[in-house]
């Protein structure tokens, strides 16, 4: 999905007959001062003419118009999922019509992109999809994706490399790590309907033995975190993102596996990223839904739940695209498409079935005790 470029502009140019400007010229230049035409006698040019139209000046500003955004949760072709990257037209199955819809389209890929790589030390579980997994992103309507989460550097610091390397030869833009900590706390930024938007990736999960090793820094490769010293760096991050352009989004790979509710710092760390200028805080990480809404202007979702993923039943199969819509830094309103997941794909729920699996994740919201609306204030 490309970017939608500013209106094309008119331009006016104003311009006088040049064959009038003669005659009246030659007229006078034959008559006396005396015998001058009394409406040549008067006659000024027209840049004295104060009746006369002005120059144009400065070009207008482009005109801008709100845009939408899909959200979808956790993505992964690691295992029985990667058969479905032989036809990457058609990987992400019916759900590919939610994201294309929306302007732009983002997910969290909890995957390295590595043939190749290290597996990290003493991780159980340890994800990696060939590059046309990029490929089905893209092909499903996907334009970026963070890679800022407990997998992303499964296959240590060669996989982190080999995973940005496909994503600049892909279509889809990685966000949330990088080379060093300036690349990874570097947002994509995309420019739609006269607008601006910088989105952000990072993490606030990783193994407390390799925190150190998968944090970036100052020449060194790794993710976007909000774990400890990291959190300022972000909130400067998304401060700095939102002085430059019109609109912010943070997604954010939080919460407690197998829960509903935010971790008891979430709520707290949302309000700070909403303060430092974010227009929406989305995340996952849970493998389960978590309840969402608006915060002011602002729009928060705690957990987003899987998305493309090996879950057929009960709570981790729940999923859904959550569509934002933004116009110049607030989220003016927010659509929630609930699904299920089939084949390791999201298929969206219909009819009675779509407004009981809304009803159920809206009553997250009053279950964990979370002050957020349904609509912005």
């Amino acid at each position: 999905m490309q970017p939608v470029p500013p209106r094309l502009r008119t331009r006016t140019t104003l311009s006088v007959s040049a064959a009038t400007i003669v005659v009246l010229l030659v007229a006078a230049a034959c008559a006396s001062p005396g015998d001058a035409p009394e409406e040549l006698a008067g006659a000024v040019s027209p840049s004295e003419d104060s009746s006369a139209p002005p120059s144009p000046s400065a070009e207008p500003e482009p005109a801008s118009e709100p845009f939408t955004i899909a959200f979808g949760g956790d993505v992964m072709f690691d295992g029985m999922l990667e058969p479905r990257l032989a036809d990457p037209a058609t990987a992400l199955g019916p759900i590919s019509e939610q994201l294309s819809a929306a302007d732009l389209a983002m997910v969290n890929l909890e995957t390295a992109i590595t043939e190749g790589g290290t597996p990290a030390d003493g991780k159980e579980y340890l994800f990696r999809a060939p590059a046309s997994a990029l490929e089905a992103l893209a092909a499903g309507g996907v334009d970026v994706a963070t890679i800022a989460n407990n997998h992303g550097m499964d296959y240590g610091t060669d996989g982190l490399i080999d995973t940005l390397e496909n994503g600049e030869a892909s279509d889809v833009a990685l966000v949330g790590a990088g080379r060093d900590a300036a690349e990874a706390y570097t947002p994509h930024v995309a420019e739609v309907n006269g607008q601006s938007v910088a989105l952000f990736g990072a993490t606030d999960v990783m193994d407390d033995h390799l925190m150190a090793e998968w944090t970036a820094g100052e020449g060194k490769p790794g993710m976007a975190s909000t774990k400890n010293e990291m959190r300022e760096r972000m909130l400067t991050a998304v401060s700095e993102a939102a002085a430059e352009h019109d609109n912010v989004v943070v997604f954010l790979h939080w919460g407690l596996e197998g829960a509903h509710c935010p971790l008891p710092h979430a709520p707290a760390l949302a309000e700070e990223l909403v303060e430092a200028g974010a227009s929406a805080v989305v995340g996952g990480h849970a493998h389960v839904l978590s309840p969402g809404g608006f915060t002011g202007d602002s729009y928060v979702h705690y957990g987003l739940s899987n998305f493309v993923f090996y879950n057929f039943e009960g709570p981790t199969a729940e999923t859904g695209v959550l569509t934002l819509t933004f116009d110049r830094g607030s989220v003016t309103a927010a659509d929630w498409a609930p699904a299920q997941i089939q084949g390791g794909v999201p298929v969206p729920y219909e009819g009675e079935a779509a407004e009981q699996a809304t009803r159920t994740w809206l009553d997250m919201r009053i279950a964990c005790g979370l002050p957020l609306t349904d609509s912005p204030a």
